[in-house]
């Protein structure tokens, strides 16, 4: 998630320590997700690991990446990361019997559905990989608008399987970043560019 005209760095690369905490913050919502509990304390549970590597996590590697001059890895990450503080009030709030507004949630999906969309866009020409990441977290608003719009609960196993598979992806690719370059080999598929951009006028 490095930009290519950054010409020196402050920070080692953070994006292994925004997609760990990823990982873990969509580890903590799988159970809840499946219907596997729902109980206060489960919601409360997950709720602080949101807060903390969902949001922690994202939100320092966000403020290093930007330290570092990565313009892009800097503003998904740092944004990212206030969307799973998000998360965390979400699920307190419904543990204590509050539930958030539908349609103030709906619009701001929409929101983050055209942003990501665009961001998607954008890491197809850093890597393939980096562009299934963001077409699975594409995926996974458009099943919550669906769900939004239709008010039917049948989007729950696509977002739950969504959030299996971002938080699946999210490791790999920190795994990637992390061990390869100290096997010297690739260790972890780590595909290239899917787009190519165009040479300056």
């Amino acid at each position: 998630m490095s930009d290519t005209q950054t010409p020196q760095t402050i920070f080692a690369e953070p994006t292994p320590l925004g997609l760990i905490g990823l990982a873990v913050g969509c580890a903590a919502l799988a159970p809840i997700a499946l219907g596997f509990t729902l109980t206060p304390a489960a919601l409360k549970t997950a709720a602080m690991l949101c807060l903390l590597f969902g949001g922690g996590c994202q939100f320092l590697a966000g403020v290093m990446s930007l330290a570092n001059k990565n313009l892009y890895g800097g503003t998904l990450f740092t944004a990212f990361a206030f969307n799973w503080v998000m998360n965390w009030w979400m699920l307190t709030s419904i543990a204590g019997g509050v539930m958030p507004d539908h349609s103030v949630l709906l619009s701001v999906d929409i929101c983050f559905l055209l942003i990501f969309a665009a961001m998607t866009y954008g890491f197809g020409f850093f890597s393939g990989l980096l562009f299934a990441f963001l077409l699975v977290i594409d995926l996974m608003y458009v099943c919550k608008i669906v769900a939004g719009v239709t008010g039917t609960a049948v989007m729950g196993l696509p977002i739950a399987a969504l959030t299996i598979i971002l938080g699946a992806l999210a490791l790999w690719i920190a795994f990637a970043l992390l061990l390869n370059p100290v096997a010297g080999r690739r260790l972890f598929w780590f595909p290239g560019p899917v787009f190519k951009a165009q040479a300056p006028r």
